[in-house]
């Protein structure tokens, strides 16, 4: 292999993870390639902040289902990452003289991409997961890497004591040294989160990927295995707060609530930002088409679209169809979703190519919103089948007709 000119700093994307906790939305493709916000997927913001960040190199791991994310990154263009001197990378497992194996976890992944790494003898590594909904320079936390003289960086941000067991965990001194990492602890002692953020010197990292590898009792994970091992080691590790949203929407809970934080009067995250712009491979489709009996309040509504019945706190991601005297409330539907004549969808995420017949109404229950369960409807489904299907939450209630 020809080695490439040296880089500062080479990304490394993990985007193989199932994603089981997202149900059907991820059972024909990987987590980071599902929709968001209309036009996006999931992994544009990690590919955007890289971009925006002077990271012109990026590795992008990927393992379960890859074919909708890979053929949607292709070349990186979109992403400006399509240059001869770095540019994007899908990487999937593969076989070697010594033989092949899945990415058993998160450590074992960048190990056994240590020799793509190696090509461009970069100083320092940044990892960073598909899955989650933030707008980050990576480059101040690669300065406060630097200034603090790390040998690696996490970057944290406080969240909601009740919600800290379900995250890495993280104790810090005056300084912002990290004293304590505990992965999803039962009662933590700390609200300080690490956000699955890291930055390593990269001679520091490819020795403790071997250590690890070589570790037949390890789960080949950093939360689990690198990050304690090199905390026993008293190795140089701090703590970078970030200020800003950020959002990991590996539940369906979690993955609803982000896409109706951007229908909010002032959203914390803003879209429409221009200085640093969330880039996109989803502008093939025609512009969004308004019927003469449509009716629209609050909504996001992408390019594609066609809507001739009523719309409101909605996000319709492209090519999705509403049909002439339906109704959708504070629901999310995804790419080329249908929606036939005379329906009802109160509180729904509408997968991929999923089509809604006529008269089906769905989460119409008496419940307060807020109280109310996400119905979930499979991509490609068609619903109602045989007169009613249950979904994931809630029930699909009979056709009306």
């Amino acid at each position: 292999m020809k080695r490439m000119s040296k880089k500062e700093c080479v990304a490394m994307l993990l985007a193989g993870g199932q994603g089981s906790r997202l149900g059907s939305l991820t059972r024909n493709i990987a987590k980071p390639a599902v929709s968001f916000g209309g036009k996006y997927r999931i992994i544009d913001f990690s590919l955007s902040n890289c971009v925006n960040s002077g990271i012109d190199t990026v590795g992008v791991l990927t393992q379960y289902k890859p074919f909708v994310l890979n053929s949607y990154i292709g070349l990186g263009a979109a992403w400006d990452l399509d240059n001869a001197q770095g540019g994007v990378h899908i990487l999937p497992p593969y076989m070697s003289e010594e033989g092949g194996e899945w990415y058993k976890g998160t450590a074992n992944a960048i190990y056994q991409n240590i020799d793509f790494i190696n090509n461009y003898n970069p100083d320092y590594v940044l990892i960073i997961s598909g899955d989650h909904i933030y707008r980050m320079d990576y480059s101040k936390m690669l300065d406060f890497h630097r200034e603090k003289k790390a040998d690696v960086t996490i970057s944290v941000m406080p969240v909601p004591w009740e919600e800290a067991s379900r995250f890495g965990i993280i104790s810090t001194d005056l300084e912002g040294r990290i004293k304590r990492f505990t992965e999803k602890p039962a009662e933590p002692d700390s609200n300080l989160a690490s956000m699955g953020i890291y930055i390593f010197s990269w001679p520091l990292l490819r020795t403790a990927l071997i250590q690890d590898e070589k570790d037949d009792t390890s789960d080949n994970d950093f939360g689990k295995n690198v990050i304690p091992m090199l905390l026993e080691e008293e190795k140089r590790m701090f703590a970078y707060q970030f200020e800003g949203y950020w959002k990991d929407v590996g539940t369906i809970d979690s993955y609803y609530e982000a896409n109706m934080d951007l229908l909010l009067p002032h959203p914390e995250f803003d879209f429409f930002d221009d200085s640093r712009r969330i880039f996109s491979n989803s502008d093939f489709y025609p512009p969004h088409y308004i019927g003469l009996k449509a009716e629209i309040c609050n909504s996001m509504i992408s390019n594609g679209c066609v809507i001739e019945g009523e719309v409101i706190n909605s996000i319709l991601a492209p090519g999705v169809f509403v049909g002439e005297g339906s109704k959708i409330e504070h629901s999310i539907l995804l790419p080329d979703a249908k929606v036939a004549k005379d329906c009802h969808l109160r509180k729904c995420i509408v997968g991929e190519q999923a089509s809604i017949e006529d008269y089906t109404v769905i989460g119409m229950d008496e419940a307060r919103l807020d109280q109310q369960e996400i119905t979930v409807i499979e991509g490609k489904s068609m619903v109602p089948e045989e007169g009613c299907l249950e979904g994931e939450k809630g029930i699909l209630q009979d056709s009306i007709a």
